[in-house]
């Protein structure tokens, strides 16, 4: 891998020991991918996850933070003091709520532990948004873009609906990057990898962000870690539609990039989506697989639903105002607790506007930084729960162990309110 002479430099150590650290690493990760040279960068999205469940105990053990990211995002062997980052670095989502911790189940020094990452963060520049949807709130790349991005619902949104260009990297790859602004060229950074493989033909109505979600999970399911190019879309899709499709084929497939003819940017024709290729197979979604792909997500049996968790990936404005309309002057049953996920920045705006007093006094909770999915955080208790989005329904069952409805967000608000599932494909 051909490397600048200010790369060289600062590999050699002139910038100090991590940032000597972060090159060496990013050097080893180029070359194990055949990258032939390091991208200059200045949007990484990624964060320190020893708050998160599995490394916890290991977390709290560490003597300072600075040991703490030396070893999980610098894989440095040893303990360097890490500066200010170099890049506009954001803070992906936490394993708690800081108000709301207590009921999540959160311990005392768990909570604190995730305080100290978060000073930590504040300490060498990175903002601290807490949130899987970044896009949403402030770090809004352009087309063309390079960046190094985790969180696969975040990848695959801005690499399909907005055109920037990053690989779903990971905790090592964007903590070394935001030190010394660069990323290996090499996946989706590539104009040649971003062409479609295969084509999706749509024959039935794709209408609501649920539609949307079984559309992404049928094709993520199918292609995997492919291009899929989608034809037949003719209305065009809101944020959350897209949010919704992108997450749902990510989780299914770990698709990180699609196309929509018509619609999505690098797509404004069929022969634009395939560049020089020629599709590897063409596969159809029409009302049949629609059903199926629906039944494949709703797991539970029980009609009683203990618990409905809403905000995967976490809510904008306009979905929160949806939810708080729906809810305004209703009750959620005494049996049934319902959980709405945003980012922080959103939720203030709700606070002013008045919808986190909707939903409070309809007994529901907004919450913020986290998900149940991410945190492991859960009420107790709950055998049955339910969800509007695809990539929970997937999760849910395998990593908090309850069988999980998956409908509509007013299907979800008619569950929370009446205490049973009353949703299905075609009924609202």
């Amino acid at each position: 891998m051909v490397l600048t002479d200010e790369e060289k430099a600062i590999l050699d150590g002139k910038s100090g020991r991590a940032r000597q650290k972060a090159m060496d690493l990013l050097v080893r990760y180029g070359e194990a991918l055949g990258a032939d040279r390091l991208l200059e960068i200045n949007n990484v999205a990624g964060g320190v996850p020893a708050g998160l469940p599995f490394l916890k105990e290991w977390a709290l053990k560490a003597k300072s933070m600075d040991e703490i990211f030396s070893e999980i995002n610098l894989d440095a062997g040893e303990t360097v003091e890490i500066p200010k980052v170099k890049t506009f670095a954001s803070r992906l989502i936490n394993a708690m709520d800081p108000d709301h911790w207590q009921i999540m189940g959160v311990t005392p020094e768990t909570h604190e532990l995730n305080m100290k990452i978060e000073w930590f963060c504040n300490r060498i520049g990175m903002n601290v948004l807490n949130t899987c949807a970044p896009y949403q709130i402030g770090n809004v790349p352009v087309k063309g873009e390079h960046c190094a991005w985790m969180e696969s619902s975040a990848v695959v949104y801005i690499n399909s609906v907005i055109g920037a260009r990053t690989n779903c990297e990971g905790h090592a790859s964007t903590g070394s990057a935001m030190l010394v602004g660069r990323i290996p060229n090499w996946g989706y950074h590539v104009t040649e990898n971003r062409y479609g493989t295969h084509l999706v033909k749509v024959g039935c109505s794709v209408e609501s962000e649920m539609d949307w979600g079984l559309l992404g999970y049928f094709f993520g399911e199918l292609i995997q870690d492919k291009v899929p190019v989608v034809q037949g879309i003719e209305k065009i899709p809101d944020l959350p539609r897209l949010k919704h499709c992108g997450a749902a084929a990510a989780s299914a497939g770990g698709v990180e990039l699609y196309h929509i003819i018509g619609i999505t940017p690098e797509a404004p024709t069929y022969e634009a989506a395939f560049g020089p290729n020629k599709p590897k197979g063409t596969i159809v979604y029409g009302e049949k697989e629609k059903r199926e792909t629906y039944e494949k997500l709703n797991s539970a049996k029980e009609k009683t639903v203990d618990f409905v968790m809403l905000g995967c990936p976490h809510y904008n404005l306009e979905q929160i105002m949806k939810v708080a309309r729906l809810l305004e002057g209703k009750r959620i049953s005494q049996n049934t607790v319902l959980w709405i996920f945003t980012a922080k920045p959103i939720k203030a705006a709700c606070d002013r506007i008045g919808y986190t007093e909707i939903i409070e006094n309809a007994g529901a909770k907004l919450m913020v930084d986290t998900c149940p999915a991410i945190g492991k955080v859960r009420p107790d208790g709950v055998k049955t729960a339910a969800t509007d989005a695809a990539k929970h329904a997937h999760y849910m069952p395998p990593t908090l162990g309850f069988d999980t409805w998956f409908g509509t967000t007013e299907q979800c608000i008619d569950a929370a309110v009446t205490g049973k599932w009353n949703g299905g494909l075609y009924n609202g």
